[in-house]
C-alpha cells in the first residue's frame, strides 16, 4: 500500500509556529514518526509540504494512479480552497483529512471545510498522533 502525506502552508514552520496550539516538535518530527508508524503498518509512505496551493493540486494530481490513499492537512486552504476538494474528487483516491488541532475549537472561520465532502475520515485535534490514526484507517479501507 502507498500513502501519500500531504502538509500545506506554514506546517514547515511547526516547532515554531504558534507552539501552544502545535506544539515543540518540528516537521521532521513528524515525518520521523509518521515513517516509523508507516513500516510498522507495511506501509510505503511519501511526503509532500507546500505552501502553494497549486502546488498541493499537483501533488495530489500527481498520486492518480501511483497512490492508494492520500493523508492531507490542507491547513489554512482547508477553509478557503475549492480547488483541493476538486483535485480530491478528480483523483478518487480515498482521502483522509487531518488536523493537529481541532479547528472547531478556534475562529469561527475555520469551522468551514471545503476539503472534508471529499474525504473518507477527518481526524482534529489529536496532535501529530492524528497522522498515525489517518494511516489507519486507510490502512484499513483495503
Amino acid at each position: 500500500m502507498k500513502i501519500l502525506v500531504i502538509n500545506g502552508p506554514n506546517l514547515n514552520m511547526l516547532g515554531i509556529r504558534e507552539p501552544e496550539i502545535y506544539g515543540r516538535a518540528t516537521y521532521s518530527d513528524l515525518v520521523e514518526l509518521i515513517s516509523a508508524e508507516a513500516e510498522r503498518l507495511g506501509i510505503d509512505v511519501s511526503f509532500f509540504q507546500s505552501n502553494h496551493e497549486g502546488a498541493i493540486v499537483d501533488a495530489i494530481q500527481g498520486a492518480y494512479g501511483t497512490a492508494d490513499g492520500i493523508v492531507i492537512n490542507p491547513a489554512a486552504y482547508t477553509h478557503t480552497s475549492v480547488a483541493l476538494l476538486d483535485a480530491v474528487k478528480a483523483v478518487g483516491i480515498p482521502t483522509v483529512e487531518v488536523h493537529i488541532s481541532d479547528p472547531d475549537l478556534r475562529d469561527e472561520f475555520r469551522k468551514i471545510s471545503y476539503i472534508r465532502q471529499a474525504c473518507v475520515a477527518t481526524v482534529k485535534g489529536k496532535g501529530f498522533d492524528g497522522y498515525l490514526e489517518a494511516l489507519r484507517i486507510l490502512k484499513n479501507l483495503k
